[in-house]
C-alpha cells in the first residue's frame, strides 16, 4: 500500500546545504540556512554541519554542477551523515539524483516543513490539511520510495498487496491510483470540515461579535499573546510552528465590547505553496476577521524580512488590505537604545509589548477598542418591565453596564452594537 515515508524516524545525522546563484543573495541565503537549521532541529535530527554553496548557474540534474555535487556528497559521507537536507526546493528527479549520488536520504525544505506539520497537527482539520499536502508532495516522488515499482503483475491480485491489478499493470500505477484515491478522500473530508466552520462562522456573525485574527511569522509570540489577553492555555513554546490549529477566545475590551480573537498558524519564508493552499481553511480566519493583529519579534535581526513574508502570504490570501494593528513583541528583551530607535523609525505606528510579562496589554486593548469605535455606542434606555425580550437581547448581544428600577420601568445603561441599536431607539432616554 502507498505510504509516505517517516524520514525523521530514520535519520540521525544531517548535513544542511543551501545552493545560491546570485552573489547578492549570499546574506539572505545564510539567514535561510540558519532558519533551516531551526526547522531540522525541531524534528530532532542532529545537524553535523551547514554549508552555503554558490553555483554560477542552475543545472538540471543537481541544481549545481556535477563536480560540486560530488564534493557535497563526499563531505556528507566523511561526516558519516545519513541525511542531506537542502534549503532549496528540489524537483522529484533532482531528489532521486542526489540520493543516488550520496547514497543516503535527501530532503528539501518543503519536506522538512511537511514533516513538522505532520508531527504537530492535533485537530481533525489540521491532520487532513497536512495529509493532503503530504500526498500531493509525495505523488510525483513515488518512484524513489520503492524498489519494486517496475514489477508487473497479472490480474489475480496476489501480487497487488491487497489491491487488484490489471494485466501488465505496474505496482507504481497501483500506488499512484491509491494515492489519488486518498487525495480525493482527504479533499472531500476537508470540504466537510470547511462547511462546519462556515456554519460556526454564521453563528458568530448572528451574534454580531467583532473578530480579530493574530497573524505573524512563526515563533513571533502569537500564542503567548492570545494566552495573556484571554487567559487561555494554548501551547506556546520557543519553537517553530508550535501552533497549527486555530484557537478562538472571547475577551472584553475596555469599553465593554466583546471581541473574539483567533490565533493562526505562523508564516515562514519560502512557505510551500501547496501548504498555503491546504491551510486556507485555517488561514481564512485572517481573511474574514474584522481586523488583524500583526505580531513582530522585536529581537529578530531579520524583522523586516519577516514582516514582508507575512504581508506576502496575507496577499496570497486576499487579506493584505485589512485594518491591521502592528505590535513589536518581546520588546523587554531589546536593551540597545539604538536598536529601539531603529524599530520606532521602521514601525512608527506599532505598539511595543511583551506578551510574556504583560507589558503594553492595556494599550493594545485600547487600540482594539478604537478600531471598533464605530461599531458600538453607550446608551441609556427606559424599558417597560413587560418587555423582557428587549432586556434579554441587551444581556445577550450587548454589554450591560448598570440596571436600575423606577416604578414599572427598567433603566439600563449599556454598550450597544450598531446592529441592534435601531430596535432599541424608541426606548432611548
Amino acid at each position: 500500500m502507498f505510504e509516505v515515508r517517516e524520514k525523521p524516524q530514520m535519520v540521525e545525522r544531517a548535513l544542511l546545504v543551501r545552493l545560491y546563484f546570485d552573489p547578492r543573495e549570499a546574506e539572505e541565503s545564510e539567514a535561510l540556512l540558519e532558519e533551516l537549521g531551526e526547522l531540522v532541529s525541531t524534528l530532532g535530527i542532529g545537524i553535523v554541519e551547514k554549508i552555503l554553496v554558490r553555483s554560477r548557474e542552475m543545472h538540471k540534474k543537481f541544481l549545481c554542477g556535477t563536480g560540486k555535487a560530488a564534493e557535497i556528497a563526499e563531505l556528507a559521507k566523511a561526516h558519516e551523515c545519513d541525511c542531506l537536507v537542502f534549503d532549496n526546493q528540489l524537483a522529484p528527479s533532482q531528489q532521486r539524483e542526489w540520493e543516488r549520488a550520496a547514497d543516503m536520504t535527501v530532503l528539501d525544505r518543503e519536506e522538512v516543513i511537511l514533516d513538522i506539520f505532520a508531527k504537530r497537527a492535533q485537530t481533525k482539520e489540521a491532520r487532513l490539511q497536512v495529509e493532503l499536502a503530504r500526498m500531493q508532495y509525495a505523488l510525483p516522488r513515488l518512484a524513489r520510495m520503492w524498489g519494486h515499482l517496475d514489477r508487473e503483475g497479472g490480474s489475480g491480485g496476489g501480487m497487488g498487496g491487497g489491491a487488484a491489478r490489471g494485466m501488465g499493470e505496474k505496482q507504481i500505477e497501483v500506488d499512484r491510483r491509491m494515492a489519488n484515491v486518498r487525495i480525493d478522500r482527504a479533499r472531500r473530508e476537508l470540504e466537510e470540515v470547511r462547511k462546519q466552520r462556515a456554519t460556526q462562522r454564521k453563528e458568530r456573525e448572528k451574534m454580531e461579535t467583532p473578530h480579530a485574527a493574530i497573524v505573524g511569522y512563526t515563533n513571533a509570540g502569537k500564542s503567548t499573546l492570545l494566552n495573556k489577553l484571554s487567559g487561555a492555555d494554548v501551547m506556546a513554546k520557543d519553537m517553530l510552528f508550535a501552533t497549527l490549529d486555530t484557537t478562538t477566545r472571547k475577551i472584553e475590551l475596555p469599553d465593554g465590547q466583546p471581541l473574539l480573537i483567533t490565533d493562526t498558524v505562523g508564516f515562514v519564508r519560502n512557505l510551500p505553496h501547496r501548504l498555503v493552499e491546504a491551510f486556507k481553511a485555517t488561514l481564512e480566519e485572517a481573511v474574514l476577521a474584522d481586523f488583524l493583529i500583526h505580531v513582530l519579534d522585536a529581537t529578530s535581526p531579520e524583522i523586516e524580512r519577516f514582516h514582508e513574508t507575512t504581508l506576502k502570504v496575507l496577499g496570497e490570501l486576499g487579506a493584505v488590505d485589512k485594518t491591521t494593528i502592528t505590535v513589536l513583541n518581546k520588546i523587554d528583551l531589546v536593551t540597545d537604545p539604538d536598536r529601539l530607535g531603529a524599530l520606532r523609525q521602521l514601525y512608527p505606528e506599532a505598539l511595543q509589548i511583551s506578551a510574556f510579562n504583560g507589558l503594553g496589554m492595556e494599550a493594545l486593548l485600547q487600540r482594539c477598542s478604537e478600531v471598533l469605535a464605530d461599531r458600538v455606542r453607550r446608551h441609556r434606555y427606559r424599558i417597560p418591565q413587560s418587555r423582557a425580550d428587549l432586556l434579554g437581547m441587551l444581556h445577550r448581544d450587548a454589554k450591560v453596564l448598570s440596571t436600575d428600577y423606577e416604578e414599572n420601568d427598567i433603566l439600563v445603561t449599556a454598550v450597544v452594537p450598531a446592529a441592534i441599536a435601531g430596535r432599541l431607539e424608541p426606548f432611548a432616554v
